[in-house]
């Protein structure tokens, strides 16, 4: 058996999420056709981070064995041959049977764009939130740096959708680092953030409140009130997922093959 490790991009707009679902388009599943067509095998796809629908990527990480003797090179070429243009391999290498692009992930790094101007050009409007209103971009720093460490995050994730199974769950989250500055033309702010891991919808639920921190509705003293309440509904909005990329997937170096 031989062990893969795939670094992919892709827009999302057209796409349901990563995860295969039934009848509709998604990034893992036009992966796998692709793959199956290739090794006449069922194979199996795992990626670092289940983004959702409209979520786009610069480096997504995906793993998956096979008994094809195909190479890492011969891979590479067959599927940015047969995959749509708006998902490619940006690389592909054949890795030790430790790897999983899950489980020896240890961190992933995510970015949101706010365009501040008053038109956004077609070219990046899949890409961006258009926000052209007043912030207090100060206020917004000051909140993000809040979000730096190890926190219940019950106030900044989605639910569920069952009681039982929000109360088993396990909140807490590292976040490494955030950052919130200009682009280098003005036009845009970008927020990056650096974590161990993310709940569904975290990212775009802490953009949202550090949204209501730029409009004067929260403080930035209130990420730490929030926390405590472990109340979504007392948080920002969710904000819309076009605005949202995966970066980068970090893993433990011990997969490599000698």
């Amino acid at each position: 058996m031989r062990y893969f490790k795939l670094t992919i991009a892709y827009d999302g707009t057209d796409f349901h999420g990563w995860q295969i679902q039934s009848c509709k388009p998604t990034i893992q599943g036009e992966i796998v056709g692709v793959l199956r067509q290739l090794t006449q095998e069922n194979i199996v796809l795992h990626g670092t981070g289940r983004t959702d629908a409209g979520v786009h990527a610069l480096g997504q990480v995906g793993s998956f064995r096979t008994q094809s003797p195909l190479s890492a090179g011969d891979f590479h070429r067959a599927l940015n041959a047969l995959l749509p243009p708006s998902i490619r391999i940006v690389n592909v290498e054949e890795v030790g049977p430790n790897f999983s692009a899950r489980f020896s992930s240890r961190g992933k790094i995510y970015r949101y764009r706010l365009y501040r101007g008053r038109v956004v050009p077609p070219m990046i409007w899949r890409y961006v939130l258009h926000y052209p209103f007043p912030l207090d971009e100060d206020a917004m720093r000051d909140a993000a740096a809040r979000f730096v460490g190890v926190h219940d995050f019950t106030s900044f994730a989605a639910s569920t959708g069952s009681e039982e199974d929000d109360k088993e769950r396990v909140m807490d989250r590292e976040i490494y680092s955030t950052e919130l500055v200009r682009s280098p033309d003005n036009e845009e702010l970008v927020y990056t953030v650096h974590g161990r891991s993310f709940l569904r919808y975290m990212v775009r639920k802490m953009v949202g409140t550090l949204l209501d921190v730029g409009r004067g509705k929260l403080k930035p003293e209130d990420i730490d009130r929030l926390y405590k309440l472990r109340d979504r509904s007392k948080s920002g909005p969710t904000v819309p997922s076009h605005g949202l990329c995966m970066v980068s997937a970090e893993h433990e170096e011990s997969y490599k093959v000698v």
